[in-house]
C-alpha cells in the first residue's frame, strides 16, 4: 500500500507557473505507474498527465499538452508537475494517483489504486 500527499498547489494569475508535488510512502514507488487528475467544482475528475514507472514515458491530456511537464524522482519518492502558461480553465482540486495496473500510463480513474488528497489550484484571469 502508498500513501500520497500532495503540495504546491495555490493562486496564481493567468499565464503563471506553478509545480505539483506528490511525496508517496513504502518501499515500491518504482513499482507504480503514476497519474495526475484534476476535478473543477460541478465536473467529473479528468486526467492530466500519466508517468511510467521509470519515467521513460509520459501521456497527456490534449488540454494541457506542450503546457505542463510531468516526471518522478524515484529516489526521492516524489513525481512533480510543472504547470506553465496556467489558465483559468485549469482552476480545479489536482490529485495524484498511483496505478498497479498493467498499462505502463494509465488515463482512466478506475485504473489507479491509491489516491492523494488534493491540492487546490486556483487561476485568476
Amino acid at each position: 500500500q502508498v500513501q500520497l500527499v500532495e503540495s504546491g498547489g495555490g493562486l496564481v494569475q493567468a499565464g503563471g507557473s506553478l509545480r505539483l508535488s506528490c511525496a508517496a510512502s513504502g518501499r515500491t514507488f518504482s513499482s507504480y505507474a503514476m497519474g495526475w487528475f484534476r476535478q473543477a467544482p460541478g465536473k467529473e475528475r479528468e486526467f492530466v498527465a500519466a508517468i511510467s514507472r521509470y519515467g521513460g514515458s509520459t501521456n497527456y491530456a490534449d488540454s494541457v499538452k506542450g503546457r505542463f511537464t510531468f516526471s518522478r524522482d524515484n529516489a526521492k519518492n516524489t513525481v512533480f508537475l510543472q504547470m506553465n502558461s496556467l489558465k483559468p480553465e485549469d482552476t480545479a482540486v489536482y490529485y495524484c494517483a498511483a496505478s498497479t495496473k498493467l498499462a505502463p500510463r494509465p488515463s482512466l480513474v478506475y485504473e489507479y489504486n491509491y489516491w492523494g488528497q488534493g491540492t487546490q489550484v486556483t487561476v485568476s484571469s
